[in-house]
């Protein structure tokens, strides 16, 4: 028993040992600087509903504007949210929406929609410590309606 213990705690030292070494490999929690130009805000006409659901369930992940949390500071979390938002970013910044053609805003006002529908945004993973972030029935047709709009706007000024 005496041996078993032993080996437990040589295995939490080399744990702990581990654990305090990762920490030192930070990734970089950016965020970038944002012209207001280029913003989704300044190329849409969006209502304060559509402004708040945005902000609320899509900036920290989709935008330059992300509120990096106190775990974000704890390896290995840092790296997978670190990861997490640049993926996010990558796929869809609306800090830099006027930066995208106009073919891909439209994509883009289409799939906010089908994702927002489908479950699929926020990511599940999000909610459980930003329930703020969850979006209502009503959230999600008051945004489907507004990229609806936006995206006959985008098509009729072609």
């Amino acid at each position: 028993m005496k041996r078993l213990l032993r080996v437990f705690k040589w295995i939490a030292i080399v744990l702990l040992v581990l654990f305090i070494g990762i920490q030192f490999y930070r990734p970089a929690r950016t965020n970038p600087a944002i012209d207001p130009a280029q913003t989704i805000e300044a190329h849409t006409q969006m209502t304060p509903d559509v402004a708040s659901i945005l902000d609320r369930s899509c900036r920290d992940c989709h935008s330059n504007k992300t509120v990096w949390p106190w775990y974000t500071q704890v390896a290995p979390v840092s790296w997978w949210l670190v990861s997490h938002v640049n993926d996010g970013r990558h796929d869809l910044n609306i800090s830099e929406w006027g930066k995208l053609p106009r073919d891909r805003q439209e994509r883009k006002l289409r799939q906010m929609c089908d994702e927002v529908e489908d479950g699929m945004m926020p990511l599940s993973s999000y909610l459980p410590m930003h329930p703020a972030a969850h979006l209502s029935d009503q959230d999600k047709k008051t945004l489907c309606d507004w990229t609806a709009q936006q995206r006959e706007q985008l098509n009729a000024s072609r």
